[in-house]
């Protein structure tokens, strides 16, 4: 017995494990059979499913379904990054729950705490991405801090080092208040934010005159080493080479001039304070500056600042307000709003600040991957994307490496009591490295070093440093070079991601994928967009404006949210969500159920099919095989939100409200077996069809369309399309009749003529085949009672036009003023539409300059225009 309604919750949980009992997402290495491969972009191991992660996984899900059918060995591997920032908070936060500090533990202690959090709930996306009906190979489920990866990665970082490209250096970083560490470049965010604007006074040395400096940061004032005008700036320049006094702290200070000063910012004098700020920092290496380092790496001012020290920076800044106020000092503050840089792990303002960091050399390292993408070799999904691509690539900055936390690959950097430092995988090994340059230098042996004597860096390194190999090392193309799988699967095909890790991650798992394996990693990039609600603000936790993905599986089922997200997804622009389209994907699930229950009750004679059924046939497999064609180009060109709208037209449209309607028999008649029969097949090439998208409904119609004997539509054929299955004519014929049918259909409904009363149509026409050979049909799909072909207007009948074909249908029981007044109103309109198209059309200019088709589309309006009045100018001559 068929259920009366779709159930997704009773069959989703059934149809998975069944695929995963089968093995059906199970991949190995198989000559024979061409790989087509997609690795999964690892989702942070603290992770739990959004909707971003259910858009990109259902585009890779479609991806992987639908080459799995076309007979490709289907590869998706699946896995976890270990998010070094987000994942040691947790841990910190678990630990301050038990009451334990992480400084009083020691780093391997540390380490089994964050292990055992991993276990416990590093698993959850995973499982979650199962309920979205993800067709992954779990088998290959890797974490970036495997044992064969952490190697992977340790092993990349020595061979980079000594290759020349890594190097460790004293540097102005992005710091990480909160998480205490150094954030790259592309970790941090920008947002506008509302600050004050301090004018402060610096008195000239041994005068009664002063600068005034406007600064978002007077708690940084005590770390000014000079003050810097523009050396064009005219009001300044009788001060150039002149000196301050610090306000507070009383150091006197040059002034300096510098090209870089904006002389349009604030008074046009700006204070640097190489200690605290990047650019202050470039000018102070440029003239020699000394630095004031004030504010310690967890935000608070230590004795160098002299006064407010342990005082938080924020804190701070009130206070120095303050006394600047008090001192006379701080003659005016205004409200302000600038730009200002937050941590993306943490949401902490950053505080640029120098530091001892590891950084990769950038520039040499990315040219391949530069050349790969303008050259083509891998392609970008939009393609507006490559010029966003190549001016970050061609403007690249050294990679700061190193992090300050336990959680991650530690760095393979030793250091000898001497200072001397090298890369390697054990203390034994650098103790060789460091005892071998000593030889060939022919230094004293007297400086050997052992193992003992060494210590490894405290740092790990960054996690977009193990994640740029993914999608070698899940084959262990690193850790095990050579190996049949990894000379099988990579380089993989298709990489679906988002377009704000395009630089994170993207970008640096090409450069890994040239520097280690000589090829591109990938061939394809489609960049999704961002899921933003109704008012374009992107979907967050902060803002509680994300919805709960599992909650919508639970309401809609997953099949319904998968088909929401695509309609509304071309590739790289920004996805707007809305409940109603999720809902279209569950009516759409439902409508697709209810044709199934209807074709499933139909009962059966053995006759030949009638001529409605064979043309109905006829005409959807030459539709079908029409799509096909044209989808084979979508997927090429990777507009799978066009793609599934396609699809959803031809089922909702041409299938259920057209083919079934012209099949089904009158209530309680039967329908041929030869027109059941072939209903059935093309119900099923339309599942086979639309599985990628929906797999659960697709999967419980398929096994209910026929025996299947443990098959399944996962690993069926998916549908080709034939040009010679397409009967071009039988198409354009069907296209008038369903317009006929719409608009009798409309008609009826203006003039409240019921459906079940039956009614004599006129047809004039030119194409009288046309009518004659589909006469059937449209009896019985518009209840006439007869249909005559006639050479002019009928009198006391009501006209309209399909096309250039006129209909006329007799008007009884109608209000003939009414009628003839909604006529009259309809002339006018239609009247002053057309003066408008003349004027136009009249204009020289315009029919000079418009592109042909425009005024050919013009010509068209005034014609039809005009066949539509002389219509109703018969209608309402008739009824007069």
């Amino acid at each position: 017995m068929i259920s009366t309604k779709y159930s997704p919750a009773e069959i989703e949980d059934k149809w998975y494990q069944f695929w995963i009992e089968k093995e059906l997402f199970k991949s190995v290495p198989d000559s024979r059979t061409p790989s087509y491969t997609v690795v999964i972009p690892p989702p942070n191991v603290t992770g739990v499913l959004h909707m971003g992660h259910m858009l990109n996984n259902t585009i890779q899900d479609v991806l992987i379904r639908r080459k799995r059918m076309q007979g490709y060995n289907a590869c998706w591997v699946p896995g976890t990054d270990h998010a070094s920032i987000a994942t040691e908070a947790k841990v910190v936060q678990m630990l301050r729950e038990r009451g334990i500090k992480k400084s009083e533990i020691g780093r391997t202690e540390f380490l089994k705490y964050a292990f055992e959090w991993k276990e416990k709930y590093g698993g959850i996306i995973l499982q979650q991405l199962r309920k979205l009906g993800a067709s992954c190979d779990w088998e290959r489920t890797t974490f970036t801090m495997d044992d064969h990866y952490y190697k992977a990665v340790t092993d990349t970082f020595i061979d980079l080092y000594d290759k020349g490209f890594i190097y460790r250096g004293l540097r102005m970083v992005n710091w990480d208040c909160k998480a205490m560490t150094a954030v790259s470049d592309e970790e941090v965010i920008y947002h506008e934010a509302k600050d004050k604007l301090y004018y402060v006074k610096y008195c000239i040395e041994g005068s009664s005159e002063f600068l005034t400096v406007a600064t978002t940061r007077p708690e940084t004032i005590m770390a000014d080493t000079a003050l810097a005008v523009h050396p064009e700036d005219e009001r300044f320049k009788q001060f150039a080479g002149k000196k301050v006094i610090v306000p507070l702290v009383n150091r006197v200070i040059p002034i300096i001039t510098d090209e870089y000063v904006d002389r349009e910012f604030g008074t046009g004098c700006l204070k640097i304070t190489p200690a605290h700020d990047k650019n202050d920092y470039e000018i102070g290496l440029k003239y020699d500056l000394p630095v004031i380092d004030i504010i310690d790496f967890d935000g608070k001012l230590n004795e160098g600042a002299e006064f407010c020290i342990g005082m938080d920076r924020e804190d701070a800044r009130k206070k120095v307000a303050e006394m600047l106020s008090e001192q006379g000092l701080l003659l005016k503050a205004e409200d302000y709003i600038h730009s200002v840089g937050f941590s993306e792990r943490t949401g902490e303002v950053i505080e640029p600040k120098l530091s001892m960091q590891w950084f990769l050399r950038m520039k040499e390292i990315c040219q391949p991957a530069l050349k790969a993408v303008i050259d083509g070799e891998v392609n970008l999904i939009p393609h507006n994307f490559i010029n966003t691509y190549r001016y970050w690539m061609e403007n690249v900055k050294d990679w700061c490496l190193s992090r300050q936390l336990w959680w991650g690959q530690q760095i393979p950097a030793w250091y000898a009591p001497d200072g001397r430092v090298t890369a390697a995988n054990s203390a034994a090994e650098a103790a060789e490295k460091l005892n071998a340059l000593l030889d060939k230098a022919n230094e004293d042996k007297s400086k050997y070093v052992t193992a003992e004597m060494l210590t490894q860096d405290e740092d790990v390194l960054d996690t977009w440093a193990s994640s740029w190999l993914w999608p070698i090392e899940v084959f262990k193309g690193i850790s095990s070079p050579d190996n049949e799988e990894f000379n099988y699967y990579y380089p993989t095909n298709d990489l679906v991601t988002a377009p704000e890790i395009l630089f994170f991650w993207v970008a640096r798992m090409i450069i890994a994928g040239y520097e280690y394996t000589g090829k591109k990693p990938f061939e394809n990039v489609y960049l999704t967009g961002i899921v933003r609600d109704k008012l374009r603000r992107k979907m967050s936790k902060s803002l509680g404006n994300s919805p709960d993905a599992l909650k919508l599986i639970e309401d809609y089922g997953a099949d319904g949210v998968r088909m929401g997200m695509l309609l509304c997804s071309p590739a790289g622009n920004d996805i707007l969500y809305d409940d109603e389209l999720i809902a279209q994907g569950r009516n759409f699930a439902n409508k697709i159920w209810n044709g199934f229950r209807l074709v499933s009750g139909w009962q059966t004679e053995d006759r030949p099919m009638n001529d409605i059924e064979e043309n109905a046939v006829l005409w959807f497999e030459s539709r079908l095989n029409e799509v096909l064609l044209e989808l084979n180009k979508l997927f090429g060109q990777f507009r799978l939100s066009e793609a599934l709208m396609t699809i959803y037209k031809l089922i909702w449209d041409d299938f259920c409200s057209s083919y079934l309607e012209m099949v089904k028999p009158p209530y309680g008649s039967p329908v041929s077996a030869q027109a059941l029969s072939a209903t059935a097949g093309l119900f099923e090439e339309l599942m086979k069809l639309l599985h990628p998208f929906m797999p659960f409904l697709t999967e419980e119609i398929y096994q209910n369309l026929a025996e299947r004997n443990g098959g399944s539509v996962c690993v069926a054929n998916y549908p080709e399309g034939d040009p010679a299955k397409v009967r071009q004519s039988l198409l354009t014929e069907m296209n008038w009749i369903q317009q006929t049918i719409a608009a009798v259909r409309a008609f009826r409904a203006a003039k409240q003529i019921s459906p079940k009363e039956s009614i004599v149509l006129y047809i004039k026409t030119d194409d009288k085949a046309l009518y004659s050979a589909h006469q059937n049909l449209l009896n019985k799909f518009l209840n006439t009672s007869e249909i005559q072909f006639v050479a002019d207007k009928v009198a006391g009948t009501s006209s309209f036009l399909v096309g250039t074909h006129e209909f006329f249908i007799p008007l009884t029981n109608i209000d003939v003023e009414a009628e003839k007044d909604k006529i009259e109103k309809e002339i006018v309109y239609l009247e002053g539409f057309l003066e408008s198209i003349m004027k136009k059309l009249g204009n020289e200019r315009f029919v000079a300059n418009a592109k042909p088709e425009v005024v050919e589309a013009e010509n068209k309006k005034k014609a039809d225009t005009e066949q539509k009045l002389t219509s109703l100018r018969q209608n309402l001559s008739s009824l007069s």
